[in-house]
Parts: C-alpha cells; sequence; structure tokens
C-alpha cells in the first residue's frame, strides 16, 4: 500500500503508511495506528495491514518526522532499543497528539472511511491513546502497555471518549505504582485490563516478552471494543 501525505497543523508535511480492506464494499471505519518508540516501522506496518485485513481503513502515521523523517527501529535488533532512547526522550508529546488528530481528520476525509475512527498504539502510542481520549474527537482509543501515563494524570478528568487500557502487571517500563496510579486515576473513566505475568511488549513475536495467549486475549478484547464503539 502506498504512503500518504498528511498537512500538520502548524505547518509542514508528514507520511503515513495507508492499509486499505479488500473488496470492501462499502465504506468502513478508521483505524490510526500510533508507533512504538522504534518509528513507524515494520512491526508497525504489520499491525495496520492487520486491521486492514479485518475491514478497516488503516493509516499509521510517521510521529518522529519532526526529529527525522521516517525513523524505521528493529526492536529485536542487538542495538534497536539503544538507538529508540536516541528519538523517544525528544519526542513532543503534545505536538505528536496535534499530528495525531491531524491523521484523524485526514482519514475522515479519505473516501473508503466511513467517517469512524479509532486508535490503537503501543508503549509510547499507549501513553498517545490515553491523551487522544482526554483531548480529540477521535471515536475510540486503545493503548496497548502504555507508559508515562502516569505522569500526565491531571488530564484524566478530561478522558470524554471511550478508552481501553491493555496492562501487563509485569510491565519492566511501568511499575506497579505507576500501574496503581494509573489505575486509580482512570477507574470509571476507561476500561482497565490488567494481565498478570505479562510484560512489555507481549504481543511481539521474536522477543523473549511474546506471550501468545495474553496477545490473543488483548486483542479479542480490542476487537469487541472497536466493534461496540465503530460499529462494525
Amino acid at each position: 500500500m502506498p504512503n500518504v501525505t498528511i498537512t500538520a497543523a502548524d505547518g509542514g508535511h508528514f507520511s503515513a503508511y495507508l492499509s486499505l480492506p479488500k473488496n470492501a464494499s462499502a465504506k468502513a471505519p478508521g483505524i490510526v495506528m500510533m508507533q512504538q518508540i522504534f518509528g513507524a516501522n515494520a512491526e508497525m506496518r504489520g499491525f495496520t495491514d492487520d486491521y486492514a485485513a479485518q475491514g478497516y481503513v488503516a493509516i499509521c502515521p510517521d510521529l518522529f518526522w519532526r526529529l527525522e523523517p521516517s525513523v524505521e527501529i528493529d526492536p529485536l535488533a542487538p542495538d534497536g532499543f539503544q538507538k529508540a532512547l536516541t528519538y523517544a526522550p525528544r519526542f513532543n508529546a503534545d505536538q505528536g497528539v496535534e499530528d495525531l488528530k491531524a491523521a484523524v481528520a485526514f482519514l475522515r476525509a479519505h473516501p473508503a472511511c466511513n467517517s469512524k475512527i479509532g486508535t490503537v498504539g503501543y508503549c509510547l502510542g499507549g501513553l498517545l491513546a490515553y491523551l487522544m481520549a482526554a483531548r480529540s474527537d477521535a471515536d475510540c482509543n486503545v493503548g496497548y502497555f502504555g507508559v508515562g501515563i502516569e505522569k500526565r494524570l491531571g488530564e484524566a478528568a478530561n478522558v470524554e471518549k471511550p478508552l481501553l487500557l491493555h496492562i501487563p502487571e509485569n510491565d519492566r517500563h511501568c511499575l506497579p505504582e505507576a500501574q496503581a496510579q494509573t489505575k486509580a486515576a482512570l477507574a470509571g473513566r476507561a476500561e482497565l485490563c490488567s494481565y498478570p505475568g505479562a510484560d512489555h511488549a507481549f504481543n511481539r513475536v521474536g522477543a523473549k516478552s511474546y506471550n501468545k495467549e495474553v496477545t490473543a486475549l488483548a486483542d479479542d478484547r480490542t476487537a469487541n471494543f472497536l466493534r461496540r464503539h465503530l460499529g462494525r
């Protein structure tokens, strides 16, 4: 599928990977995929294609474009995490949310989309799912193993759009105290699913943290959540 170009609200342009459902007979809901700290890489394109295969119009914007266009890091490479750490601390999440809002608007205007939009993010994208639920008009938002949500819980009262968070209890990047703070602040405002024994990136095939059973359960919950809120 081709890349498309999206205009940022504050000027400039960034690319996004677009994946369309095959043999769609009618307009479909859209999914905006939100990257991890490894960029809009092959793993994220694979997730995007998976949602297109489920019948969604799916897009994965390059959120690191302000730092460097087309950052793609292999998370399974020996130096992958260290490379990612050269970008992640410099990423401005507030600007990222504005770029995601632009991606939502772009997808709503796409001729294959019926204007219903969900977002799905992992790690950094899990934090962005929370912020999108608080700041954007996306119809629903899903975050897997989000990092740093506990640092922004002052926005919990602004969460008005449906939000589903998948929280692995053994997340090495989000310790139990942070998880407890997030759960307390979002109780009654979001759907919070905990996974005992699961670690960060439990859905990364080939990683030590990969957990097939937890991935299947979380993805099934996500699919049901999206169907409820997007009408599929």
